[in-house]
This record gives C-alpha cells, structure tokens and sequence, in this order.
C-alpha cells in the first residue's frame, strides 16, 4: 500500500495505557503565555527518563479562555496517577507559579480522579493566600510581586494512551525532516493529542533493554542507516534518514486519527516509507496497524 510514492509498510504501533491530566494555562498576553507553556512543559519528552510527556494541545483564544485572556490547553501523561500528581504540582509550582502573570485552570473538571493542584501550591502564600468557590470549583489565591497567582484546587485524571507511533524513512535529511513538519503540523491541529519530543520528532527512537546492565531502553538500530550492512535493518532500500514521532493522546480513537492524518500528512516524493515501532505485540495494550488506518 502507497500514499503516492510513499510505502505504507506492513506493520504496527505499539502503544500502552498512560494517565493524564489537562491543565488550560492563560496569560497577560501571548508573550508571557509562551514563556510560560516552554517552562512547564520543558524535559517532558519520555516517561523512561522524565517525570512525564507534556506537551501544547492547543491554543486557546481569549474569547474562549476561562478569565478572557490568551490561553492554551497543555497534556501530561505518565504511568501511574500518583507520579503524574507529583509532576503537575511540581511543574505547576516552579514553572507557572514563577511565570508573570499565568493563571492554571483544571481542563478536565468533569473527571472522578482528582490530584492536588492549587491546594498545594498555596501554601506558598505563607498564610496571606485566600480561597474562593465558583460554580462549585475551588480556587485559589496566592499573592506574588506582580499580582496573585489564580490556581484551582486539584486537577482531574483519566486514562489516555501513549506511544501511538510512526516511523518516517526518507531519501535524505532535509525531505525527511520537511515531511517531518508537515506531520506534526497535521498532529497539532487535532484535539486531545501531542507529540511530546522536540518539535515533535524522536531521532532516538528506542528498543526496549541493552546490553549495558541497568538500562531501559537503548537505540532500535534495525533503524539507524549508519548501521546498515552491520545489523538487520528494516529500513527501505534508498534510506538516509529515519525520524520517529511519537503520538499520545486522551483515548485509542484520537490517537488512531493523529497517526492517519500524520502519514497522509507527510507522504511525498522525498518520502520513501513510512513505518512503526513496536515489542511484537507483547508489552502494549493499544496495536495501531498502519495500513487499515489508511484504508479506513
């Protein structure tokens, strides 16, 4: 199966069962909303070595932000509702606290799992913080040299899936890295999914294991082209450059829709295949099989 020239090849995602939460960041003006979302969702690549994958949904206007000022909806996965918890609340007391200006609202009020947000961080108001219920959702006031700091109380947290995947294989470095951007370009105007890696995109992609004692992962070199000829290699015959981007996402469904909209997006001459990663079917729940997700 082809997108154009591109091979779809045979073979599938393999992705797991994460939790996340959602949190809707709004600023004075988009300036300070974009220092703002770089901090909090700075080292947020991959839960192997970071507290959690992070990353911009989407950017919300200031007519439908919750004070009328720029927003944006920022997601965070890791594997357990607990460490997640712990990673919102750190990341929200040292990068959105300290941010002048931004302002945290819980974007998913309607979740059972709550995890303390606000009734942490308050406690940093040394005892002048004050607290205010509206419309039945708690917040939080904490005075600080520009103003206050406006926080909810807790934060809720579902389940989502991480790790959906695609595999672009390329010609050359610069068609691999523009049909790069045209996928995650595709990805970041879908709801309820982010690619967490830098500018969306993996040049580590990962196997699990090595064979150094201790570690968890280590490079998947049947993808590297520099080792063709030394590893077996399931790279297409032509490639230069291979490029990961990795897709998490609220529910199987929307991170289905990402990976599609992706590899139509990223398909092109420059573009020899298209592939996946995955552990043979063995570790993760979530199976993303390439081609059907084209067909369909």
């Amino acid at each position: 199966m082809r997108i154009g020239p591109t091979l779809i090849v045979d073979t599938f995602a393999e992705a797991f069962r994460l939790r996340y939460a959602r949190l809707i960041v709004t600023a004075h003006d988009f300036h300070w909303l974009e220092a703002a979302l770089r901090a909090a969702c700075g080292y947020g690549t991959s839960v192997l070595g970071c507290d959690a994958e992070v990353g911009i949904e989407a950017k919300i206007p200031p007519a439908s932000s919750p004070d009328g000022r720029p927003g944006a909806a920022v997601l965070a996965f890791s594997f357990a509702a607990e460490g997640l918890a712990k990673a919102i609340g750190n990341r929200t007391a040292q990068c959105l606290l300290t941010c002048p200006t931004a302002s945290v609202f819980d974007g998913l009020p309607e979740a059972e799992e709550r995890a303390p947000l606000g009734s942490h961080v308050r406690f940093f108001g040394d005892g002048f913080e004050k607290s205010k219920v509206i419309d039945g959702r708690r917040y939080w006031r904490v005075p600080v040299m520009d103003g206050e700091f406006l926080v909810e109380e807790t934060c809720g947290i579902a389940k989502g899936v991480g790790g959906g995947n695609i595999i672009l294989q390329g010609g050359s470095l610069a068609g691999t890295l523009a049909a790069v951007r045209r996928a995650v370009g595709a990805i970041e105007a879908l709801p309820g999914v982010i690619a967490p890696f830098p500018g969306g995109a993996v040049r580590s992609g990962s196997k699990v294991g090595s064979r150094y004692q201790g570690l968890r992962g280590s490079t998947n070199e049947a993808f590297c082209p520099g080792l063709i000829g030394r590893v077996e290699s399931e790279l297409v015959s032509g490639t230069a450059c291979a490029v990961e981007i990795v897709i998490d996402g609220s529910d199987e469904e929307r991170v289905a829709a990402a990976m599609a909209a992706a590899m139509q997006a990223a398909a092109g001459p420059e573009l020899l295949a298209i592939s996946a990663g995955n552990y043979g079917g063995k570790l993760g729940k979530f199976h993303f099989h390439l081609r059907p997700l084209i067909a369909g």
